[in-house]
């Protein structure tokens, strides 16, 4: 591969979220593909912290709906309006969630092992650029909740999120984002 071709994925890369997916549902071949290329991710001592589970099925309804109530509790009607509500029910009827879970070795410091779950999901999410799929990691505190009640979480694991991914609309068009220059965050010390 050129370093052209990879440096074009990783700009490329964006956060689409569910509503960004259309109604044609990823594969289980394509998600095996991409959640391969996660497990090639670094890890200190070869630990590979990470697990990951698929929430399909009646999950793709039981999320919007858990996030709604969820939502409706914490913030007022002003907030979160009817409307929001009603639309947040039907959120995640066209995702492929995947469930992040991280088991920490007791060999090596936890910040080492959560970061190497990263690394897994910038592999995920970089592959799903690569082949013209949307995909976001939420960390919210309704996505963890659901899959703390919804989800195995083995002993010593800890929940580290939902990584919504499916199929774009063909009407999305594409957001230019711009980051800080190089110059901004890059320095030499001799």
């Amino acid at each position: 591969m050129e370093i052209e071709s990879l440096s074009e994925i990783i700009k490329k890369r964006r956060s689409y979220y569910a509503s960004d997916f259309s109604e044609r549902h990823l594969s289980k071949e394509t998600v095996e593909i991409i959640i391969e290329n996660g497990l090639w991710a670094p890890t200190h001592k070869l630990t590979q912290p990470w697990r990951f589970s698929v929430l399909e099925g009646i999950h793709r309804q039981e999320m919007g709906v858990f996030m709604a109530n969820y939502y409706r509790e914490i913030f007022s009607v002003e907030e979160f309006s009817n409307e929001r509500f009603e639309e947040t029910k039907s959120y995640a009827k066209n995702a492929t969630m995947i469930a992040i879970f991280c088991k920490p070795s007791s060999r090596l410091p936890e910040w080492e092992e959560v970061a190497a779950v990263s690394c897994a999901i910038q592999n995920i999410w970089l592959s799903c650029t690569a082949m013209n799929i949307g995909g976001y990691w939420d960390t919210g505190t309704a996505t963890m909740k659901y899959v703390e009640n919804h989800a195995e979480v083995k002993e010593g694991e800890k929940c580290l999120g939902v990584f919504f991914m499916g199929h774009l609309k063909e009407e999305l068009t594409e957001v230019n984002r711009k980051r800080k220059p190089l110059s901004k965050k890059l320095s030499w010390v001799e």
